[in-house]
């Protein structure tokens, strides 16, 4: 039997698992979380130039959990709607085709990958910092007139590895009697989770900007991105202001504003202050779309 991780030491845990995530890596990945059904046909939906509202009604309506989340953010405070929402048809009618792809798309994510029991709170925060990316990667990407929902899927997904390697680090816990500490788990999501979501992003077949932005959103490496789609360079902004926003413990309002990035983009001092100016409209539409 082997020797439980509670008492195993920290840094000789941390070797141990870093060894089985690369062996993992360098294997078939056949055990990677597959893309849920709804979010694969949500994204084949969205990339048809051919496809119209019709298509994701009725996918939408197949799935009577999905409808009902669907509702229930429509008439949140976020969306603001003129008078209370009560079919499908009428939140379709209010919320927009692309509004609606995103948001259905992010339900079902949330619903597969980013959803392990004994770790609700932890993954819960993932998704909110992953949520809270995507709609700071919409919002500048409006400002420099780049494809708006590219962008919420970039941000959405650029650390989507995060949660793939914690799954595969589940799937290794037969190897130990105790759970993972928290902070072993937390520096193998730092150290893996652009390789992880890379793979994940390969398996789930997902648009190729997108894979871009999960490979090269991070400072020292988004000048490497060669898509017109500039994704890279709007998530690696987008996630600093997901943690200001979340965690502005971790990085001050004058460190943010003076990021390389920030200047890459062009942005000016009052580009900076719209973005901040969002955070109560983003926060109200994070929390209306965690389940």
């Amino acid at each position: 039997m082997g020797t439980p991780s509670s008492i195993i030491p920290e840094q000789e845990l941390l070797e141990d698992l870093r060894t089985s995530l690369q062996a993992t890596l360098e294997q078939d990945l056949k055990d990677l979380p597959l893309l849920p059904k709804v979010a694969n046909q949500v994204l084949t939906i969205s990339g048809d130039p051919n496809a119209d509202v019709g298509k994701l009604s009725s996918l939408i309506q197949q799935d009577q959990a999905l409808a009902g989340q669907i509702l229930r953010i429509a008439n949140s405070p976020a969306y603001l709607p003129r008078s209370p929402i009560v079919s499908l048809q009428q939140a379709i009618a209010w919320l927009g085709l692309n509004m609606l792809s995103g948001i259905a798309f992010s339900i079902s994510v949330q619903s597969g990958v980013f959803n392990m029991k004994g770790y609700e709170k932890p993954v819960k925060d993932l998704w909110r910092h992953a949520l809270t990316s995507g709609l700071f990667g919409k919002e500048i990407a409006r400002k420099i007139r780049h494809n708006v929902e590219n962008a919420f899927l970039c941000g959405l997904l650029h650390a989507i590895g995060k949660p793939v390697v914690l799954h595969t680090l589940i799937g290794m816990k037969k190897l130990h009697n105790a759970p993972l500490p928290w902070t072993v788990i937390e520096q193998l999501m730092q150290d893996y989770h652009v390789q992880m979501g890379t793979a994940i992003a390969q398996s789930w077949k997902l648009p190729e900007p997108v894979c871009e932005a999960i490979l090269l959103y991070q400072d020292h490496t988004y000048t490497q991105a060669t898509s017109p789609t500039k994704g890279a360079i709007i998530t690696c902004l987008a996630d600093h202001m997901a943690t200001f926003h979340l965690d502005p413990d971790l990085i001050s309002e004058d460190t943010l504003r003076s990021l390389p990035v920030v200047q890459d983009l062009n942005f000016y001092p009052e580009d900076m202050n719209a973005l901040l100016a969002l955070k109560d409209t983003i926060h109200a539409t994070v929390e209306c779309m965690i389940l």
